[in-house]
């Protein structure tokens, strides 16, 4: 492979099987030095050193984030910066996630920005208190702070007198302001726990059946409960019979407000068969919107209400020559998130105030929405994260939380665990919206890119909770008094909304992408992991290998051929290197290999993904035999939560692909159940191989959504290959596979 090559360093670390991490060193202006950066994002709501850490009198510190840990393992990443740049053992650091008694507001967890941005406020917080923690040590032992140094949370002077962290408590200006002038971190050359593999320290619980989830929450005292929703998307509640459900054993309260209605009782199985009960006593309308139903989707959304922008076009005036145009349309279906562990919360109304445990990935946005419901001061409303099983983005979480918040108020005092059953995540938890991408490129004779034109119709991927203009909440819209929906969210390039990654990250000449913003919403959709990222990674890499076809020309060899960027085509040359590509190889109807590239958000994690494949043409299933996937994710803090993110990230996009659709009839969802909704299972899972491109001299990127829409187009491209046949629209299930043979 041609190219510019960064130099490989002699650490080399293996991590498990066939795993190699290699560190690369980019062209700096100070060898061995971090590149100084600003103040982080999140010092400006939190300037104060007591919202980020404290340290105890037993010398352990206590690292407060805003930040949610979903199982990315992003508490075990921080608790390493913090014990790096404190110079303490990693036993010494507990983490203390997202809660609005306490610790910063770090908005939402989404976008693969924990580790750019806690990760970075954490680490200059850490290295502030370590100097901080020196300056008392040095006014103790009246030397000159140079010459103190640390190992383990203790202070020694060259001298060997000693003082350990735990003793300067009393000193600790946990007052201090930390953004005024943040302390610069260490050098990378120097860490000693950053960069180095560390077990989870959420994992142990977890593996052991111990209470991990907010699913596990008991409190004395506590209730339970169900919510019963409407049957079908937009019917009204028109009568409804609750004499019987009332005399149901265990049962303390039924709530209704509007068309929102709910049941609590003493025992979750009471409150289950109390939910049955009142299902059995409600009569709803048939009112509401007609939704895409049968095999039109595609013609469907491009029939929507839109609002159309320019996302990025260059070279509009400049004059080129094409031999042959290729075009191609995509598409996906809606997805659901699928969640392991259905939406839970547990609420407690007492003495006016409204405490929310909740699994939600924003607890200062989701606090300003349940104050405007509940009609509260937000300083009366407390969100406290706990963990939830199974979620990247917006699921039910916050949804639940009203629910829960809501039947808590009716019986004051007591707190009220409630869970949704799983019709109602699978039926009502908010969808990554169905998308359509039409792409366009000429081809010169030489067989390069000389434009594209790429479009694409989408509804919007950001509906959270708290931002301006109205509630999204789902009881909100049910209740008598109704709140209004907030306007979709605007993200600008490069993060994105449903055109995330809509801007091809290769070198042309001339290019012109549209964003077709669908502004009627049928089903209701919000964010799910990469958002429109994964789509669009998607068409844009199954076009290259037709466009590499059609100028018959090497996919690989394609992709640099059209491909400056050093960084993304290390990754591309350490997938093709690893799996000996062959260039121009034939599939042979059965067996195939495909390849995939990518920059998460166009500034985020580089990535690159092989997919080996085998066909049966008899029921049209498909084997996936190996992926070999490399990411360069900058600055790596823990190897093995890396890995596990990019494996988690490959398996994710390979099951969209292969298997996930959300299915409905004219009025509601209709896959409400696992056999409705497949999902990839353990056995179908390959051996994934990852290849870690350390560059401990730049900036962290986060980890957790690059590997997604790569797996899921190098499985395309892999069937291609095998087959000779293009399959275009997700997912490619076997009904499509056996299809194409006909």
């Amino acid at each position: 492979m041609s190219g510019p090559q960064p130099a490989l360093s002699r650490r080399r670390f293996t991590a498990g099987t066939g795993v190699l991490i290699a560190s690369f060193l980019l062209p700096r202006n100070v060898p061995g030095q971090t590149v100084e950066a600003a103040a982080p994002i999140s010092f400006a709501k939190n300037p104060r050193l007591s919202g980020w850490i404290r340290l105890n009198e037993d010398g352990i510190f206590t690292i407060f984030t805003g930040k949610a840990e979903l199982g990315q393992g992003i508490y075990t990443a921080l608790a390493q910066i913090a014990a790096e740049e404190l110079d303490v053992a990693l036993s010494a650091i507990r983490v203390i996630g997202p809660d609005t008694t306490q610790g910063p507001d770090e908005g939402y967890t989404y976008g693969s920005q924990s580790i750019e941005q806690s990760g970075t406020a954490i680490r200059s917080v850490a290295a502030h208190s370590r100097a901080v923690l020196l300056d008392v040590a040095s006014r103790q032992f009246g030397v000159p702070v140079d010459t103190l140094t640390v190992a383990d949370g203790v202070v020694s002077t060259a001298s060997g007198r000693r003082v350990r962290y735990a003793e300067l408590v009393a000193g600790f200006r946990e007052s201090s302001v930390v953004n005024a002038k943040p302390t610069k971190p260490k050098p990378f050359a120097g860490h000693r726990v950053v960069g180095k593999p560390a077990p989870r320290i959420d994992l142990r619980a977890k593996s052991v059946a111990e209470p991990s989830f907010v699913q596990d929450i008991r409190l004395p005292g506590m209730l339970f409960a169900r919510v019963v929703r409407p049957a079908a998307i937009g019917a009204r509640l028109i009568a409804l019979d609750t004499e019987r459900v009332r005399g149901m054993p265990g049962v303390v309260a039924v709530v209704r407000d509007g068309d929102f209605l709910g049941v609590v009782a003493e025992r979750e199985e009471q409150a289950i068969n109390a939910r049955q009960a009142l299902i059995a006593g409600a009569s709803w309308s048939a009112e509401g919107p007609r939704l895409p139903a049968g095999s039109q989707l595609k013609e469907a959304l491009k029939g929507l209400a839109r609002q159309d922008k320019i996302v990025s076009e260059t070279g509009a005036g400049d004059p080129v020559v094409v031999d042959r145009w290729v075009t191609a349309s995509y598409s996906r279906p809606y997805l659901s998130h699928a969640s392991i562990g259905p939406s839970c919360a547990v609420a407690r109304f007492q003495d006016g105030r409204m405490t929310v445990w909740s699994h939600t990935q924003g607890t200062f946005p989701l606090r300003g929405d349940l104050a405007t419901v509940l009609e509260l001061p937000p300083a009366a409303v407390d969100v406290i994260h706990a963990q939830g099983s199974g979620c990247y983005g917006h699921n039910g979480a916050d949804d639940v939380a009203l629910d829960a918040a809501l039947l808590a108020r009716a019986v004051p005092d007591r707190p009220v665990k409630l869970q949704w059953m799983r019709d109602d995540e699978f039926g009502w938890s908010p969808m990554s919206p169905a998308m359509v991408m039409e792409a366009k490129a000429g081809l010169s004779k030489d067989g390069k890119i000389v434009d594209w034109q790429y479009e694409l119709w989408s509804n919007s991927h950001a509906t959270r909770p708290g931002q301006p203009g109205g509630v999204n909440l789902l009881a909100s819209w049910h209740m008598a008094r109704r709140q209004q929906m907030t306007p979709p969210l605007e993200i600008p390039q490069p993060f994105g909304n449903g055109d995330r990654n809509s801007v091809p990250l290769y070198d042309l000449p001339k290019r012109r992408i549209v964003n077709h913003l669908l502004t009627e919403m049928p089903i209701r959709t919000s964010s799910l992991r990469t958002l429109g990222g994964h789509s669009n990674i998607f068409a844009i890499e199954c076009f290259m290998d037709e466009l590499a076809l059609a100028a018959g020309r090497d996919p690989v060899e394609f992709r640099l051929a059209h491909l400056k960027d050093a960084r993304g085509r290390a990754v591309i040359e350490a997938v093709a290197g690893k799996i000996g590509w062959a260039a121009n190889s034939n599939g042979g109807g059965r067996r195939g290999r495909g390849f995939a590239y990518t920059r998460y958000k166009n500034i985020s994690t580089y990535a690159a993904v092989a997919v080996d494949i085998e066909v049966d043409r008899s029921s049209g299933t498909i084997k996936i035999l190996s992926v070999v996937c490399a990411v360069d994710v900058g600055q790596i803090i823990n190897p093995t939560g890396v890995i596990a993110q990019t494996e988690g990230g490959v398996v994710q996009g390979l099951s969209w692909a292969l298997k996930e659709a959300v299915t409905f009839d004219e009025q509601k969802i209709t896959s409400l159940d696992w056999s409705g909704y497949p999902i990839m299972t353990y056995p179908e899972v390959p051996p994934i191989e990852v290849v870690l491109l350390d560059r401990p001299e730049l900036p962290s990127l986060g980890a957790g959504e690059g590997s997604v829409g790569p797996a899921s187009a190098a499985l395309a491209n892999a069937l291609a290959n095998a087959t000779g046949r293009r399959l275009r629209d997700l997912p490619l299930s076997p009904d499509r596979v056996k299809a194409s043979f006909s």
